[in-house]
C-alpha cells in the first residue's frame, strides 16, 4: 500500500510547486499540478485495491 503514499508527499511539500511558471492553458503550475494528482491519485488507488488480499 506504498502507493497511497505518493500523492501525500507529491502533495505536502508545498514549496516544490509553489510558483507560477510553467503555464498550462493559462493555469499558473500551482494550480495544475494539483488538479494533475487527482486522476493520479484514482490511477494509485486502483492498483492499490486491485493487488489487496481477496
Amino acid at each position: 500500500m506504498w502507493l497511497l503514499v505518493l500523492p501525500f508527499i507529491g502533495l505536502l511539500w508545498v514549496p516544490f510547486y509553489n510558483h507560477p511558471t510553467p503555464e498550462l492553458f493559462g493555469f499558473p503550475f500551482f494550480y495544475w499540478y494539483q488538479l494533475a494528482w487527482v486522476p493520479v491519485t484514482s490511477l494509485l488507488l486502483w492498483l492499490a485495491y486491485r493487488r489487496r488480499p481477496r
